[in-house]
């Protein structure tokens, strides 16, 4: 595979050496316009913008919905993640309180049924990172950072992003790097004044000479990070580089990046839950709060467990979510014969993964199940500083009483590698008293996903600052049913549920084209799109079902004696694969109306129908055959999507605001937790509405987006049709005023959403939240700035998650919470 993919990445260079000729021996006019002056590069990258349509345009005439924050939005933002950065666009929902990755995100209510990113894709300078964005357990912001390099980021929400990418039909963010058109760099030193973190960030850019230019950066940080677990969690960093030779009539930009970084990964902990379901009370736990504590926690020891090779392995949890990537671009653009010819490839070697700690059940010591010596079992420490010590009284452990049943588990990223490329072509040609802009392209994507999902479970009580600890349980007969506080080295009880293995490939060919037509104030236009895919592999695993066997005994202590958990050892049957051999394929189109009423003011209207395919959602499964791979039913390889959207735009020296009514009807194949848990249809409708106003010192930019989502129906589940989608809020805001006194910035960022329902049966609601950042910045020099930034300022108690249905009759629940407030101090250099 790995020689298809070289042979493959060689192939834009048979595209690049002819044209890298003709540029040689022709003048014409420079086709990047990054190398422009500064002044106009400034000029241009408020106007133009080009992530998601067929050629870069100034907005307003344009027929598309489209933001961005630029590199001085980015600074001010706040963000510790690049999930708590994009909630900083409209009309995008994100669930972010993970850590630096694993984050949910979506568009306009389209639904949010598992994590990741399904119907958006993330970019960086124009291309996929991964080609889907919630492979499970693997979602794409892993392996992306921002940092220094980031010149901007784009958004456009529906419209063409159906048609100009693959598997994106919600819409496009895209992480635009600098390329060094102007010379300067920085460096930003980073604390953590209330919470462990240190970081350093560097970039710096310059012309070479009159054809050639650079730029370099990147950052590495360490630290515990904003909750306490009892070790460094957050260790690594990024490197990125970019080398661009203009040309006569275009440029080459060879690109590449190296990220070798791991952060937490926070999953549902103990919520406490009362009132009724009507007027819900949620808070923490006595030693436990939900702000800043984790089940992860460094008394927890080392994952005990096989590895995907059937061998005992031990495991640290500092690996945490771990992203290992090694990615080579080449980009060029040329304007040949009239045509502007671009073309984007990039390799990438990726590999990773997430170790983290799932909760499973919440049990009140004084009410232990029987299966767990409820009432007739012993208990001791079998982790931490109180290893062997005996535990008298489960009730009163830690001041609130809680045992828990989890599962620490790795699921191991062993090649999410890819080679992506697009070649497009586009020219303007006049025809009667108008220009029509012709666009074609061919988009090619091989991508590889192959991953094991490694379990072992255990019980721990629940403690604040990362003292936590496993638990030995003995039964009334003296026979010890945990192993060093191990109930089994599997998922749960005596099976191997999810102990499994993917090794799949995914072939895309996407060609496509688009036709706009303007004329006057009006512009018209339409684009097609045809994905082609192919998928091939194989599949290990018990869950399969037909027989085979995923549950040994293995004596991982080397004692010669085969305890209770050590008989529950789950592994990989590699002697009985299931084949994946099935193809698929969908249309995407969108039309649209741009009206340039004045020259601030524009009004538009969009049809759009694009689609994602299913991925490995579709994977031990029914809709995929494990006798030869095939999908029973071809409809099953892809969801569709369909949206209108209609708006105007308005823009002046200094106010500008958007204004977009929408409607999307979505279906939805979707998991949960490891299994096809949703075949569904959604609609939703709303108003998504962006501005930015600025008067003298002044400046404040915002938006909100209200949406009205319905669950129309779930071919698995008739009960939900009707109710309003999980976690879908009638609003989400934002807003960032800030007043600039020359040499002091201060200012805030809010953000916030209304209440929503904790899950689709609309049983309990879980509360809206407000929370608010703020920053300031002072200027010791025209190059040197002090800045203060402070999260969740007010440390609000704000529930991204509440996974528990209506109020337990206990109390107890399960859920999670925003990070409390941090507070950090940094220092730049500019030069």
């Amino acid at each position: 595979m790995k020689k298809f993919f070289v042979s493959a990445a060689i192939a834009p260079l048979l595209f690049v050496a002819p044209s890298y000729a003709l540029a040689e021996s022709r003048a014409g006019a420079a086709g990047d316009t990054a190398a422009k002056p500064a002044a106009s590069a400034q000029a241009s990258r408020e106007e133009v913008f080009s992530t998601g349509v067929a050629k870069g345009r100034d907005r307003l005439d344009s027929a598309t919905s489209t933001s961005a924050l630029r590199e001085k939005d980015i600074a001010v933002s706040g963000g510790r993640s690049l999930g708590d950065l994009l909630r900083n666009l409209p009309g995008i929902r994100t669930e972010s309180s993970t850590g630096d990755g694993s984050s949910a995100y979506t568009i306009r209510g389209l639904p949010l049924a598992s994590g990741g990113s399904k119907y958006m894709q993330l970019q960086e300078d124009g291309l996929p990172v991964l080609e889907f964005g919630d492979f499970f357990n693997g979602a794409v912001d892993i392996y992306i950072r921002a940092d220094l390099n980031l010149a901007a980021v784009e958004s456009i929400r529906g419209g063409s992003s159906s048609t100009f990418a693959s598997n994106s039909p919600a819409g496009v963010i895209n992480l635009i790097s600098k390329t060094g058109d102007v010379k300067g760099g920085a460096v930003l030193l980073t604390t953590g004044l209330d919470y462990d973190t240190q970081r350093v960030d560097f970039s710096y850019g310059a012309p070479i000479n009159d054809t050639w230019r650079f730029h370099v950066g990147g950052f590495y940080r360490v630290g515990e990070g904003p909750r306490k677990i009892g070790y460094d969690a957050f260790k690594g960093g990024q490197l990125k580089f970019n080398v661009t030779k203009q040309l006569p009539n275009g440029y080459v930009r060879l690109s590449g990046k190296y990220l070798d970084d791991r952060s937490p990964h926070y999953l549902p902990g103990p919520v406490r839950i009362t009132g009724t379901n009507d007027d819900p009370v949620f808070g923490s736990f006595n030693t436990y709060d939900v702000r800043r504590d984790s089940m992860n926690a460094g008394n927890l020891g080392k994952l005990i467990t096989l590895d995907a090779d059937n061998k005992p392995v031990e495991m640290p949890l500092s690996q945490g979510m771990n992203a290992l990537v090694k990615s080579i671009g080449l980009e060029s653009q040329f304007e040949v014969s009239g045509w502007t010819i671009t073309q984007r490839g990039r390799y990438s070697d990726i590999e990773g993964g997430t170790l983290r700690n799932l909760v499973a059940n919440i049990y009140s010591g004084a009410a232990m199940p029987a299966s767990l010596g409820g009432g007739t079992g012993t208990f001791s420490y079998a982790t931490g500083p109180r290893a062997g010590q005996a535990i008298t009284n489960l009730g009163a452990l830690n001041g609130n009483g809680l045992v828990v049943g989890s599962s620490l588990n790795r699921i191991e990223s062993r090649s999410l590698n890819n080679f992506i490329n697009d070649l497009r072509a586009t020219r303007a040609f006049g025809v009667g008293k108008g220009e029509l802009t012709v666009t074609g392209g061919v988009y090619k994507s091989l991508q590889d996903y192959t991953s094991d999902w490694l379990y072992s479970n255990h019980i721990q009580d629940v403690a604040a600052d990362g003292a936590s600890s496993l638990i030995n349980y003995t039964n009334a007969a003296g026979v010890p049913q945990t192993q060093n506080g191990y109930l089994g080295f599997n998922r749960s009880g005596p099976t191997a549920f999810f102990r499994r293995s993917y090794d799949v490939r995914y072939n895309i060919t996407a060609p496509y084209g688009s036709l706009n037509y303007r004329i006057g104030k009006m512009a018209i236009g339409g684009s097609l799109r045809r994905d082609e895919g192919r998928v091939r592999g194989e599949l290990y695993g018990a869950d399969l079902g037909g027989g085979r066997i995923g549950i040994t005994s293995v004596d991982f202590n080397g004692d010669n004696v085969i305890s209770v958990a050590e008989s529950k050892t789950a592994f990989t049957p590699f002697d009985r694969p299931a084949p994946v051999r099935y193809n698929y394929g969908y249309y995407s189109y969108s039309v649209g109306l741009n009206y340039r009423v004045a020259e601030p003011f524009a009004v538009f209207a969009r049809y759009s129908r694009g689609a994602r395919a299913g991925a490995d959602k579709l994977l031990f499964s029914t809709k995929v055959s494990t006798t030869d791979g095939h999908l029973i039913n071809k409809a099953d390889g892809f969801d569709i999507v369909k949206q209108f959207e209609a708006g105007f735009k308005y823009r002046a020296s200094n106010f500008t605001v958007n204004v977009t009514g929408f409607s999307a009807d979505t279906e939805d194949t979707n998991v949960q937790a490891g299994a096809i848990t949703t075949d569904r249809t959604y609609k939703a409708y709303g108003v998504e509405a962006e501005g930015a106003y600025r008067y003298g010192p002044f400046s404040v930019r915002g938006g909100v987006t209200y949406t009205d989502a319905e669950l129309v129906n779930d071919k698995l589940n008739a009960a939900v049709a009707g109710k309003v989608p999980r976690r879908q809020p009638d609003f989400i805001y934002q807003a960032t005023p800030q007043i600039d006194l020359g040499k002091a910035t201060v200012g805030a960022n809010i953000i916030g959403v209304t209440d929503s329902w904790v899950q689709d049966n609309n049983l309990m609601k879980m509360p809206g939240y407000t929370l608010v950042g703020a920053f300031a910045q002072y200027r010791l020099k025209d190059n040197v700035q002090l800045m203060l930034n402070v999260e969740n300022l007010f440390d609000k108690v704000a529930f991204i998650e509440i996974t528990t249905p209506s109020v337990p009759a206990n109390g107890i629940g399960l859920g999670r919470a925003v990070n409390g407030r941090t507070v950090s101090m940094s220092a730049r250099m500019s030069f």
